[in-house]
């Protein structure tokens, strides 16, 4: 298993691309791997044939792991599966024959979905006794009503996330036994590729398996809201004229249809042009200022969260930040993105105001040292030249990692971003 990005530390092989026993050239796809951000394709490192697959689609393996082998064929690859028969056995030392190509598997503990393997034949028993007649068929508990349930039995529910008051009890006084749950199948896993989660009778909860990506939210955000000290700013910004220069813009045409997510990258690329040192990375024993502004720009995914990056957003017109964002964004919920399109921002941006959030407050994605939080705009009633007028508003929260930005520097900033946002001509003066 390749580390497929930076950031990689195991993959879920989501399907083969080729079977065993076919003829692969290097540079072929072998599967196709869920990484921490994408769905990415795994590729043949050497010439000759796929004599085993050590993983089955739907294993998640570390990074550096055996999945597969390729070598001649016929070549006796046995040294290398321990007799695994098709299990996740640890590569052993080859023999020294020719040796052959090893793409890595999983740990022995990992048990793939399908694994086959030979089964010995049964040994031959005798005849099975007549069935004892079945007991009356009692009835679930009442909704509410306290269950009877041996100790056996609710633990066996536990395990599966069984609802014991749905379950029909055949011992003594209709209470549940062994025998009761030994039909009844566990609660359903969903695999992890964001499949709707369904509900089965019977079944109190659904045990969702974490895709990698989810993994991925886990593990940084816990860093994040652990050990950086964060604090937050927020300002309302009048969004008037951004709307008529919005409205000006889409009656261009299809090429004008620029967003208020494209404005305000737009904006924030300037803004931290003039304020470096709210572009930067913590990186413990100093703090790297960037020169360039790279806009991470949280997308929404079926399966969590993904930032892909708009490069040099500061250098860049707002039809071309429109259209590199409408081209990223498909991509990111396509999983289809390359690593170098989702790593190395400066700066993000995570606007929920399409979902009519009016403000929240952003995760610092690290080592970044800033995020900002995009509310809905809404229409307010404000005092101006002392008369009580309706207004577009948008409120819009910094998150700033202390360690870097201090309260001043952090308002300066948003200070420049609404005079951006107000004047939108100031962007492109």
């Amino acid at each position: 298993m390749e580390a497929l990005s930076p950031t990689m530390e195991e993959g879920r092989l989501v399907e083969w691309k080729k079977n065993e026993g076919d003829k692969v050239s290097t540079g072929d796809v072998l599967a196709e791997v869920e990484t921490d951000k994408a769905v990415m394709e795994l590729v043949a490192r050497a010439d000759g044939v796929l004599l085993k697959q050590l993983v089955a689609a739907g294993s998640t393996v570390p990074v550096s792991s055996l999945v597969a082998i390729i070598g001649q064929p016929g070549e006796d690859v046995s040294a290398l599966t321990n007799g695994a028969g098709g299990g996740a056995a640890p590569a052993a030392k080859p023999a020294p024959t020719k040796p052959a190509a090893v793409a890595p598997a999983a740990p022995p503990t990992e048990k793939p979905a399908a694994t086959v393997a030979a089964t010995p034949a049964p040994a031959p028993t005798a005849p099975a006794p007549a069935p004892a007649p079945a007991p009356p068929t009692p009835s679930p508990a009442a909704p509410g009503a306290r269950v009877k349930a041996s100790p056996l039995a609710r633990k066996i529910a536990a395990e599966r996330g069984v609802d014991l008051g749905r379950v029909s009890g055949s011992g003594p006084e209709g209470r549940v036994i062994r025998r009761d749950l030994e039909g009844l199948a566990a609660a359903p896993a969903v695999p992890a590729t964001g499949m709707p989660i369904q509900s089965a009778p019977g079944v109190a909860y659904t045990d969702v398996p974490l895709s990698q990506i989810r993994k991925t939210i886990a593990k940084r955000l816990a860093q994040s809201i652990g050990p950086i000290p964060t604090f937050y700013l927020t300002a309302e910004i009048d969004m008037e004229r951004a709307w008529d220069a919005r409205q000006a813009l889409k009656a261009l045409g299809p090429e004008g249809d620029v967003s208020f997510n494209d404005i305000i990258i737009k904006a924030a690329a300037t803004a931290l042009q003039q304020h470096p040192e709210c572009n930067a990375w913590w990186q413990e024993d100093h703090i790297r200022v960037w020169n360039e502004v790279h806009i991470g720009m949280a997308v929404a995914i079926e399966e969590g969260l993904i930032t892909p990056v708009i490069r040099h957003a500061n250098l860049k017109s707002l039809r071309q930040i429109s259209a590199e964002s409408k081209d990223l964004a498909g991509r990111a919920r396509e999983r289809k993105l390359k690593p170098e399109e989702y790593t190395g921002s400066t700066f993000s941006v995570s606007n929920l105001g399409m979902f009519g959030i009016d403000e929240f407050t952003a995760i610092i994605n690290p080592p970044e040292a800033g995020i900002l939080a995009i509310g809905a705009i809404v229409q307010k009633a404000v005092v101006g030249d002392n008369a009580v007028v309706t207004r577009r508003r948008l409120r819009i929260t910094m998150s700033c990692d202390h360690r870097v930005i201090d309260g001043a520097t952090g308002a300066k900033f948003l200070k420049t971003l609404r005079t951006l946002l107000e004047n939108p001509l100031a962007m492109v003066w």
